[in-house]
């Protein structure tokens, strides 16, 4: 009798572990599984969205370049890099805080831009009022304006030159593969132009403190560590940063 008794009471208690482990299981929330899959299109429709798709996925993948280019990205990063290079702080500010500043002023300089794209493409586009061909060029006009109004005559002249175009008579004649590299040198020139302006004053420090400690004899002392703090002391009394922002975001206006 105690065996059978044992018995029964290790078969109960592996029944109610199996009830519990499973109460346990149900209790567990399942993660979903998320898959990409290949079929075959049975209707017109379905190779449409495809393109789409994969439209979509090229333009997320050249989006870092289209913020470069088509923005005021460029002019911006080209200047904190003069300005660090004529300081001679090597890495002080770093890259991270250049590019991230260049960022939020790309954002603020561009922003009734791209307010403009979202109250005439996208916001449209998302009611269904218009058509996607509609809305990416709705979205375009913005942006050309943007672009035609920093670039230089002369700049779109040599790509229509090279694209073996009439020559334009009007703004809305000239193709965005044209306009967009004829934005991109026009901000090159600026920018460098604008950096040379800056690395005057800091190469004029540079230049007459090598001259003074030449004349003294001391000709194994670096001048760069003479003439860093000089620089740095004449930024911060002219508050450089200020002048420097508000130069580069007048010049988009």
């Amino acid at each position: 009798m105690k065996r059978i008794f044992c018995v029964k009471s290790v078969l109960f208690l592996l029944l109610l572990i199996v009830l519990l482990s499973g109460s346990v299981k149900a209790q567990v929330p399942t993660i979903p599984k998320v898959t990409i899959g290949i079929e075959r299109a049975e209707k017109p429709g379905d190779v449409a969205i495809t393109l789409q798709i994969l439209f979509l996925m090229t333009i997320l993948s050249l989006a870092p370049a289209l913020l470069i280019l088509l923005t005021s990205f460029t002019r911006i990063i080209i200047i904190f890099h003069f300005i660090r290079q004529a300081l001679g702080t090597q890495q002080m500010p770093s890259n991270q805080i250049l590019i991230g500043l260049a960022l939020f002023l790309t954002f603020f300089i561009m922003g009734p831009v791209w307010k403009e794209v979202n109250s005439k493409a996208i916001q449209p586009y998302l009611q269904e009022k218009i058509t996607s061909k509609e809305a990416f060029n709705e979205a375009v006009k913005p942006v050309r304006h943007f672009m035609l109004k920093l670039t230089r005559e002369k700049d779109l002249a040599l790509f229509v030159k090279f694209a073996n175009l009439n020559k334009p008579q009007n703004p809305d004649e000239i193709p965005t593969r044209v306009l967009i590299p004829a934005f991109v040198i026009s901000e090159l020139r600026i920018a460098f132009q604008i950096g040379f302006i800056l690395y005057v004053p800091f190469l004029m420090i540079d230049m007459i403190v090598a001259s003074v400690l030449m004349s003294m004899g001391m000709l194994m002392l670096p001048p760069i560590m003479i003439s860093l703090p000089f620089k740095i002391l004449l930024f911060v009394l002219v508050d450089g940063w200020y002048l420097i922002i508000d130069s580069v975001v007048t010049s988009f206006r």
